[in-house]
């Protein structure tokens, strides 16, 4: 059995344990991803509450040989988190998956059929997914074949080679993408002053930011990185930060995400807007919109998360 495995893959393979729907998976995903769950621990429910995933596709394969080709979309590149490592061991149990659940503001958004059967998986009277030493996972081999940092560093060579000095920050960016993005427009404005690291710059920061979602508002996670960013930006020259998904597609938007500078709050508010007051309702896209500082890939194809190119020159 041959299995190629990218971004997107659990909620793809989204088989349900007996007894659960797919409604219920689906509520589950979305109540989590809105509370801002890293992926994962989001992968940890996923493979507790499906069917496939932590070493079960390859135990019903079983005893044929299953190798799987890896695309990474997860920080660290955890094969178990990947599309919920339908072909390796799961080092997570059920008692893991219902202290995600519980830990997070947006537990009363799990359906109540999700927090029952994970009490019960506890309990132990569902079957827990496979783990390591598994007899079924003896002939199962996983093989990366492109991640977050072979990309960030393609970036890093592609501007050495337009005569940028360049160097990759990390392939680890995590955190909430509002703080995180508030961050390195701070970084982008020591680099403006020359320090640091020598101008023309640019510095490559790779990963997966979370959004806890509190208003009601339109965007993605590296939109809102990036409007962050622009607040510390303001009024700071020669400067550009950009933020974007590797698919291509940033959030529920069009956009793979954007790009700001010194300009983007004051050209915000000669057009009648707040950047803060867009931030604080998560809704970075209509902002970024009407200034045309969105960036429109469309679909990639491929999905190694997250990459932010920050320009000083």
């Amino acid at each position: 059995m041959l299995c190629l495995l990218s971004g997107g893959a659990s909620s793809l393979l989204a088989l349900p344990r007996p007894g659960l729907t797919l409604g219920d998976v689906q509520r589950t995903s979305d109540a989590l991803l809105r509370a801002g769950v890293p992926i994962a621990d989001l992968n940890a429910v996923r493979r507790h509450i499906g069917r496939l995933g932590g070493g079960q596709l390859a135990a019903a394969a079983a005893p044929a040989r299953a190798v799987s080709l890896v695309l990474s979309d997860v920080v660290g590149d955890a094969l178990e988190a990947i599309g919920s490592g339908p072909t390796v061991a799961d080092p997570t149990t059920f008692a893991d998956a219902l202290s995600v659940i519980e830990g997070t503001h947006g537990a009363a958004q799990v359906p109540a059929s999700i927090r029952d059967y994970l009490r019960a998986g506890a309990a132990g009277v569902h079957p827990e997914t496979l783990k390591p030493g598994d007899a079924r996972l003896a002939r199962s081999a996983a093989v990366l074949v492109g991640s977050n940092r072979l990309a960030a560093d393609a970036v890093v060579e592609a501007a050495r080679r337009e005569g940028w000095s360049s160097a990759l920050l990390t392939d680890a960016l995590e955190g909430e993408a509002r703080e995180v993005g508030a961050v390195l427009g701070a970084l982008l404005r020591e680099l403006a002053q020359g320090r640091l690291w020598p101008k023309p710059c640019c510095l490559v920061a790779g990963g997966e930011t979370t959004v806890t979602v509190r208003g009601r508002g339109c965007g993605g996670r590296n939109q809102e990185l990036a409007l962050a960013a622009a607040l510390k930006l303001a009024d700071v020259e020669r400067v550009l930060l950009v933020a974007f998904a590797s698919d291509g597609v940033d959030g529920p938007t069009d956009a793979a995400g954007a790009f700001v500078d010194g300009s983007t709050v004051a050209r915000g508010r000669a057009h009648g807007r707040s950047a803060v007051d867009h931030l604080r309702r998560n809704d970075a896209y209509p902002y970024l919109a009407a200034l045309g500082d969105l960036l429109r890939t469309g679909p990639t194809g491929t999905n190694v998360n997250d990459l932010c190119l920050l320009f000083a020159w």
